[in-house]
């Protein structure tokens, strides 16, 4: 794996975050990151030269390639990933950079008034581009420069159309190594769309509602692969302590609570709206089991406690940003099995293409097939004593 970042008379050591990633092909950077420095340094030369101490607001820096890049600047950083927060902190440490000037604003926070510099990496989703730009908008001035790169496979009329409604006049560069810049003028008095978020849409054949903020996935139904697993739900007892691992909006610990209410319910994600979106769907449909849920941000299962839990439910990703890749989902499974206590379980459903019943059985030692469709299947492990 590529480690070293060389951009403008920069270097800097760089890892993707969690550490131990089988795909030594992936790098903590990309032309996108490349092209933002090269235009974000000049600029903050010339604003500290102005004798300010200017605020810096970086957006979607997945690993801290931009944090590091500017260097001990004021830097106000908004993430919805709380891996990519801990991939931010390790880079910086490594590279001898204080996190001392650094505020970590989550997904859901204000963002600071009068930014001086924004740099924005853009996200994937749409509708969370739209979110962070109508964010953007209330805060920058006509003083703020907006920095924006990304691939230019993904830069065409309707996403310059998402700037144009929310910040002004927006184009777009020529193509530098395979990469554009986004030009994008914020105008006061623009008449800016009103966001829906969060959104509520009701879960077919279950009566239950679900509420979603705007980085969430599958926002106004549910994705096949999760309506499969609501098939295929295990039974749960009373007293026992259910994961809901990558929950997303708590599709399924709402069906969890709808057949056994004392239950102890986990959900966790590494989005933050994502975990904020459970809560908001469990306060919806079961608010007296409030008090008996948990709602954690975690990388996987990193916070929580050794043999601790009796199921585990996943719907694992197979992807990372835009790397395709199983190492997250290895991850859960090795974290299930030091969180499950002997003779716990965990129940995935997956893509039938994907290796995870090997992963699974060479993880816990057995694994079995519950059911299957032409896409997925449903699997399960046992944590033998």
């Amino acid at each position: 794996m590529n480690t070293l970042f060389t951009c403008a008379d920069l270097e800097l050591q760089l890892a993707r975050w969690p550490l131990q990633q089988p795909n030594h092909s992936l790098q903590a950077w990309d032309a996108a990151d490349e092209l933002l420095v090269e235009r974000a340094l000049p600029a903050l030369q010339q604003l500290t030269t102005a004798g300010n101490t200017p605020r810096i607001l970086i957006l979607n820096d997945s690993f801290g390639a931009l944090s590091c890049a500017l260097g001990n600047s004021q830097q106000f950083l908004v993430q919805d990933s709380y891996i990519a927060q801990q991939a931010c902190r390790h880079n910086r440490q490594q590279n001898g950079l204080t996190l001392a000037g650094i505020t970590e604003l989550t997904s859901l926070d204000s963002l600071p008034a009068a930014p001086d510099l924004v740099l924005l990496k853009l996200p994937a989703n749409h509708s969370y581009l739209a979110w962070q730009l109508a964010a953007l908008s209330k805060v920058m001035t006509a003083d703020t420069l907006l920095l924006v790169a990304a691939k230019a496979k993904d830069i065409h009329r309707n996403l310059l159309a998402i700037f144009s409604q929310y910040i002004g006049p927006t184009t777009a560069s020529l193509t530098l190594r395979k990469c554009r810049y986004i030009d994008s003028q914020w105008q006061p008095g623009l008449l800016r769309p009103v966001l829906p978020y969060p959104t509520r849409w009701p879960l077919p054949e279950t009566g239950f509602t679900l509420v979603n903020h705007a980085n969430v996935f599958a926002r106004d139904k549910p994705d096949i692969g999760a309506r499969f697993f609501l098939q295929h739900l295990p039974k749960v007892s009373a007293g026992q302590h259910i994961i809901d691992l990558g929950c997303g909006n708590g599709m399924l610990s709402l069906q969890i609570l709808a057949q056994q209410t004392a239950c102890q319910l986990l959900l966790t994600d590494e989005s933050y709206m994502a975990v904020a979106s459970a809560r908001l769907s469990v306060a919806e449909n079961f608010p007296d089991a409030l008090a008996q849920c948990q709602f954690v941000v975690d990388d996987c299962l990193s916070r929580q406690a050794d043999a601790s839990a009796d199921w585990v439910l996943c719907n694992p990703p197979f992807h990372q940003q835009a790397a395709v890749t199983t190492h997250i989902a290895s991850q859960m499974f090795y974290d299930a099995k030091r969180v499950l206590k002997p003779g716990g379980k965990i129940r995935i459903v997956a893509n039938r293409h994907l290796p995870y019943r090997q992963q699974l059985a060479k993880c816990f030692g057995n694994c079995r097939q519950l059911a299957a469709n032409p896409k997925f299947i449903i699997l399960e492990s046992t944590k033998r004593s």
